[in-house]
């Protein structure tokens, strides 16, 4: 009779992880990625602001194309998410929510906040005129 192969360690096809170490966990690494190409978008928006108009509105045009508004709204959405994950891990090294309801609460809450403020965020930003 031949042994079974069996996984040398856990991986995620196996274990269903709960939401903060699964979810909230490998999202917040990812938006801490996509954060880091949005500055790279920023340093582009500052050295056009900066140099003539020839590259100011070569920028510009490229900003207003609908995949550049898609990927600055994601942006907006991992700032925000990134930005309220990151105040609950402050209250986590701070002794609260340790938990796993109050873990989970806050995963929810953080989910939450994250679709209304970046939805508030846009709508304002498109009511001012920097979604024409």
């Amino acid at each position: 009779m031949a042994a079974q192969q069996r996984p040398l360690s856990p991986h995620l096809q196996i274990y269903r992880q709960p939401l903060t170490a699964g979810l909230m966990s490998i999202t917040h690494r990812a938006t801490g990625v996509l954060l880091a190409f949005g500055a790279f978008a920023l340093t582009a928006w500052l050295l056009a602001v900066a140099g003539d108009n020839d590259s100011f509105s070569r920028f510009m045009a490229w900003a207003s194309s609908p995949v550049a508004k898609v990927a600055l709204l994601a942006v907006l959405a991992a700032l925000v998410y990134h930005f309220l994950n990151g105040l609950r891990h402050l209250l986590w090294d701070i002794g609260w929510g340790y938990e796993i309801p109050q873990s989970l609460r806050s995963g929810h809450l953080v989910l939450g906040l994250t679709l209304v403020v970046t939805a508030l965020i846009a709508f304002v930003a498109i009511r001012a005129g920097g979604g024409a």
